[in-house]
């Protein structure tokens, strides 16, 4: 699994096995992890909360959506390369 941005304690990454869902990316603490919070990319370059299944506390998870925002563009070329796809589907 394509660990794509460290920030602080926080992994931002995509499970190697969903590339057949939209395009979203996990948020863990300390280390990847099944419980991982996930993030739906949306096509305007936003991105919405699916679920916080690690319990990152609000304002810092504000501050990870604003970074997975501004990378939006870096997220979907990795997403390109690593599932060998030039087509990507959105969530909305």
């Amino acid at each position: 699994m394509p660990k794509l941005i460290s920030v602080g304690q926080y992994i931002i990454f995509f499970w190697s096995c969903e590339n057949d869902e939209p395009i979203h990316v996990h948020i863990s603490v300390k280390k990847i992890s099944p419980n991982a919070t996930k993030i739906w990319l949306t096509e305007s370059g936003g991105c919405i909360v699916s679920n916080n299944n690690s319990r990152i506390p609000q304002k810092e998870l504000n501050k990870l959506l604003d970074i997975i925002c501004d990378k939006h563009t870096d997220i979907c070329d990795e997403w390109k390369d690593f599932f060998s796809t030039e087509e990507i589907k959105f969530y909305c």
